[in-house]
C-alpha cells in the first residue's frame, strides 16, 4: 500500500476535514484503514487506547494518515463524512453519539464488505459454537471443490478477503458487536446458533443482546434455526424460508438425530447421515453444532459424502473443549474459548460422560448472571478452582456441597487440580468469563493452561 504524503502521527491537530474516521485501530481497524486508503479517501484514525495492538505496522505503513490516541476523539468524529467502527466500540461511547446525533452515518467493516462482495455469503453467529460451526461449514465445501473464503470475527478480517478475488462461497463469522453496524447484509443462508447472555457489561439486556444478533437474519436468504432453542425459535419467521436443526427427533427436510438400535445417528428427516460416535468431535454441544455446520452447507448442495468426511475428519479447534492429554489416566481439556456461562455449561454436559470434572473457572464475567452455573456444578463437578477478578462471584453461587478453593494463578490452579484428581476424572478448563483481567486473550490463556499441562508430563 502506497501513501501519498509524508506525516508524522499526531495527537493534536487544527480542524481538517475527513472524508472517513476509523474507531480503533486493532486487526479490524487496520484493515479498514488499508482498505479506505486503496480507495483515495482521506481519512483518520482514533482509539481510546494509547497503544492500540495494531500501532506500529499502521507507523510503518500509513504515515500520511493522523492518529489521535488516548481517547476516542470528538471533533475528529465531527469533521468526518463517515465512520467505521471497530467491533470492540460501542455505538454508546460518548462520542459516537454525539457523531450520529449530528447525523455522520456510523457502519462497521461488515457493511462495507456486504455492499462489495460479488459471491454469496454463509454468515454464522450465536453465543456459543460459531467458531466451531463456521471451520466445519468452510470445510464441507472446500471439501465439495467450492472455492471458500472465511472469515469476520474468526480469522482473516473481511475487508482483506476482497483481495482474494471472488470464491464460490464467503463464509463469515460474525458476532454481535459486528452485526450492530451492519445494514446491507443479506446472506444466501444465516443461522443463530444459540442466545445464553453474555456482553452484559455492554447491552442493556438479554434482548438487546439478542436482537444484535437477530440482524444476522436481514434480507432473505434461508434462515437456519434451532428449534432446541427458546429465543432463536422465535426469531423464524413464516414468510421466509427456513430450515432447523434439534437434538430431538425431526422431520420432512430438517436435521435432527433419531437412535436406532441403541445407537444415534445425525440425519435429514428420515435420512442417516453419520453415526454420532463417528464424529471427530465430542460432547452434545457438538452434535448440535454440526447439525448447523450440514444445514448451512445443505444450502449450497454440498453432497452428503463430503459433510461426512469433514464431520469424521473435524477433531476441533483449539480452545474449544481441547484435549491437552491424558496424565494418570486423568483427562485434561482445555476450553478457554468458554468466555460465558453457557459455554461453561455446554463444556461440562460435553465431558460429564468421561468422569467426575474438577473445573477452573473465573475472570471477567462481564456483568453476567452467573446462578444458572449452579445446578450443573452441583450435579458434574467434584471440585472448582477459581481466579481472577469475579472468582468470588462464582463461589457465591456454587453449592456448599461443592468443593472449590481461590487460586492466584493458572499454574497454582492446575497444580492444585493435579493434587486432587483421581485415575478418571476430567479436569477441564472451562472459566465462564473473559480473560482480559489476566491475559491478553482467551488463546493466551489457554496457552499457559497447555503449558502448565504439559510441564506436569516433565515432571
Amino acid at each position: 500500500m502506497l501513501c501519498a504524503t509524508e506525516k508524522k502521527i499526531t495527537m493534536k491537530e487544527t480542524k481538517r476535514h475527513y472524508d472517513a474516521v476509523v474507531v480503533g485501530l486493532g486487526k479490524t481497524g487496520l484493515s479498514c484503514v488499508r482498505y479506505l486508503l486503496d480507495e483515495g479517501l482521506d481519512i483518520a484514525v482514533t482509539d481510546s487506547r494509547v497503544n492500540p495492538p495494531g500501532l506500529s505496522t499502521f507507523k510503518s505503513e500509513c504515515t500520511s494518515v493522523p492518529a489521535f490516541l488516548g481517547e476516542i476523539n470528538t471533533e475528529t468524529l465531527l469533521s468526518s463524512d463517515q465512520i467505521i467502527l471497530s467491533p470492540g466500540v460501542s455505538l454508546k461511547n460518548e462520542a459516537v453519539k454525539q457523531a450520529i446525533a449530528h447525523g455522520i452515518p456510523v457502519f462497521g467493516d461488515i457493511e462495507i464488505f456486504c455492499q462489495q462482495a460479488k459471491a454469496p455469503i454463509i454468515a454464522v453467529s450465536g453465543s456459543n459454537g460459531k467458531s466451531t460451526v463456521t471451520t466445519l461449514v468452510a470445510a464441507m465445501t472446500q471439501q465439495a471443490g467450492l472455492k471458500t473464503c472465511v472469515g469476520g470475527n474468526l480469522g482473516t478480517p473481511v475487508l482483506e478477503l476482497l483481495n482474494e478475488g471472488i470464491p464460490d462461497i464467503y463464509v463469515l463469522e460474525l458476532s454481535s458487536f459486528q452485526l450492530e453496524t451492519t445494514f446491507s447484509l443479506s446472506a444466501h443462508a444465516s443461522v443463530v446458533l444459540n442466545i445464553t447472555p453474555d456482553h452484559m457489561d455492554r447491552y442493556a439486556n438479554s434482548d438487546e443482546y439478542a436482537n444484535a444478533k437477530k440482524k444476522i437474519y436481514s434480507g432473505n436468504g434461508l434462515m437456519v434455526i434451532n428449534k432446541d432453542d427458546a429465543v432463536v425459535k422465535t426469531m423464524d419467521d413464516s414468510s421466509r424460508q427456513s430450515i432447523s436443526f434439534t437434538l430431538g427427533e425431526t422431520d420432512k427436510n430438517n436435521f435432527g438425530i433419531t437412535k436406532d438400535n441403541g445407537e444415534v445417528w445425525l440425519c435429514q428427516g428420515d435420512n442417516k447421515i453419520i453415526n454420532q460416535d463417528e464424529l471427530g468431535i465430542k460432547g452434545e454441544h457438538n452434535v448440535a453444532n454440526a447439525l448447523a455446520a450440514m444445514a448451512l452447507a445443505s444450502s449450497v448442495n454440498v453432497p452428503v459424502e463430503a459433510m461426512v468426511k469433514t464431520l469424521k475428519r473435524f477433531s476441533g479447534l483449539e480452545h474449544r473443549c481441547q484435549r491437552v492429554a491424558t496424565i494418570n489416566k486423568v483427562n485434561w481439556f482445555n476450553d478457554s474459548k468458554a468466555t460465558n456461562v453457557g459455554a461453561c455449561i455446554a463444556s461440562i454436559k460435553g465431558l460429564c460422560d468421561l468422569g467426575k470434572i474438577i473445573l477452573i473457572a473465573g475472570g471477567d464475567s462481564k456483568g453476567a448472571d452467573l446462578s444458572s452455573l449452579s445446578p450443573i456444578i452441583k450435579r458434574y463437578v467434584k471440585h472448582v478452582l477459581l481466579m481472577g477478578v469475579d472468582a468470588k462471584k462464582i463461589a457465591n453461587v456454587i453449592d456448599s456441597t461443592v468443593i472449590h478453593d481461590f487460586v492466584i494463578d493458572m499454574n497454582e490452579a492446575v497444580d492444585i487440580a493435579s493434587s486432587v484428581a483421581e485415575a478418571g476424572d476430567v479436569v477441564l478448563l472451562a472459566p465462564a468469563c473473559a480473560s482480559l483481567d489476566m491475559y491478553e486473550n482467551y488463546q493466551q490463556r489457554g496457552d499457559v493452561f497447555v503449558a502448565a499441562v504439559n510441564s506436569l508430563e516433565a515432571r
